[in-house]
């Protein structure tokens, strides 16, 4: 059986713990009731070219270029508030400070994001995330890459790796092996993707919601077969 100090949880953000869908859907009534559709069409057009280019999805670059034909308009300096102070707290999933809670008395959470090095630390903090797991947050471009540093800086016997998307799950499977559990979290549109069920390896276990976790115990979590 692993000791507590053996098990680190690794916790995905977006869609996982909290709802980032809703967030993108609030930025973008946002951006029309201040702009019109067509400029909320173009900010959307922006943000989906730099994430094909930089791998991740970057709001306030997206913002900035967004700029271009609009410094003269009124709602435009508003908009890098919305963002900063958005009150990413509400977004949280029901139970997700419980269910961190709860697997960190099995072992150590830490959370593994992919994102931006400005915003996406902002939306950890804002949304109490931070504090729930007590700082331990990595954030890198493409988190599946770079598992030696996540290992480098918490060395573990077993890894838990929480996430909304299979894919991701599946690539670091393929790396970690019988050294990670793999949980799916069925919440956003990711994981709601036709393709979803059809990723190999599989997950090794799948809740519809990240509060179901305070419903597993920890074998559950432990080395899988």
């Amino acid at each position: 059986m692993l000791n507590v100090d053996e098990l680190i949880f690794l916790l995905d953000v977006d869609n996982t713990l909290l709802d980032n869908d809703r967030f993108s859907a609030d930025l973008g009534d946002r951006l029309e009731q201040a702009f019109g559709p067509s400029e909320r069409a173009r900010y959307w057009a922006i943000f989906s070219r730099l994430r094909e280019q930089l791998g991740f999805a970057d709001y306030l670059a997206s913002l900035q270029s967004f700029r271009t034909g609009l410094d003269d308009h009124p709602d435009l300096l508003e908009m890098s508030e919305f963002l900063l102070e958005y009150p990413f707290v509400a977004r949280l999933f029901p139970r997700t400070l419980e269910a961190i809670a709860h697997v960190s008395t099995f072992g150590r959470a830490a959370i593994l994001s992919d994102g931006d090095i400005v915003f996406q630390p902002r939306k950890i903090q804002r949304s109490g995330l931070w504090d729930a797991v007590e700082g331990r947050v990595m954030i890198y471009l493409h988190k599946e890459r770079v598992l030696d540093h996540m290992q480098e800086r918490y060395p573990a016997n077993h890894y838990v790796m929480v996430d909304d998307k299979p894919n991701l799950l599946a690539a670091m499977k393929s790396i970690l092996k019988s050294r990670l559990t793999t949980v799916f979290v069925r919440q956003g549109h990711y994981a709601l993707a036709a393709d979803a069920n059809s990723v190999v390896p599989a997950p090794d276990m799948t809740v519809e919601r990240i509060g179901d976790l305070v419903n597993h115990n920890l074998s559950d979590f432990q080395e899988q077969s």
